[in-house]
């Protein structure tokens, strides 16, 4: 089993992939392979709501990762997005990654496979900026993992957020919880356990 971290932030090694990282080693030590892709510092175009992914079967925009990671999905069992807090609020990079990636991609890689999200701030503005995170998955039949406490870390450099013990420990347990629900659901699986067999999507537009 494997879980693909992101990390959101423009700073490679900063406090966000150090949330990361924490979450990524215990995840090691239940026997879960990791990744920590970085989307980098460049810009990363959002989505412009043109759907010629829909003809394509891949974003028309294909200068950042969002296509190479489409195109991996089925290797991850799981995933975790990280992101700084820039008021109150996940960095753009990460939202414009995320939009494209999830509008983008065929859905059916993604639903019941256990999502989550954490990030870091200075001071204020966690809450907001996991809420917005998390309805990713909300939207996309995806089970949330949670931990002991929301997932966040508190500091302005990496050697602050290693002082934050119990943001720390927070990663830990839901490296944990991540390990133990993707165990479960396999061995569900392994039970004859079938995945819930989903509804034609009926959209509606709320003006009838």
């Amino acid at each position: 089993m494997k879980v693909l971290l992101i990390n959101g932030s423009p700073n490679e090694k900063g406090c966000t992939f150090t949330a990361l990282s924490e979450a990524a080693e215990t995840l090691n030590k239940e026997g879960i392979e990791t990744e920590i892709f970085w989307i980098g510092k460049k810009a990363i175009q959002c989505c412009i709501a043109c759907c010629k992914c829909f003809e394509l079967g891949r974003c028309v925009f294909d200068n950042d990762g969002v296509n190479k990671i489409a195109s991996r999905l089925d290797e991850f069992d799981g995933f975790i997005f990280g992101s700084p807090v820039y008021y109150a609020a996940p960095a753009g990079g990460i939202c414009a990654f995320l939009d494209r990636l999830f509008f983008s991609c065929n859905k059916s890689k993604l639903f019941n496979k256990p999502g989550a999200c954490v990030v870091s701030c200075r001071r204020g503005g966690a809450s907001a900026a996991f809420d917005r995170l998390n309805k990713y998955f909300t939207i996309s039949n995806m089970p949330i993992v949670s931990s002991q406490y929301w997932n966040q870390v508190h500091g302005f450099t990496p050697d602050d957020v290693r002082q934050d013990l119990e943001g720390m420990q927070t990663m830990r347990t839901l490296g944990k919880n991540m390990a133990w629900l993707l165990k479960s659901i396999e061995a569900g699986r392994k039970a004859g356990i079938k995945t819930p067999e989903l509804e034609e999507i009926q959209f509606t537009n709320f003006i009838r």
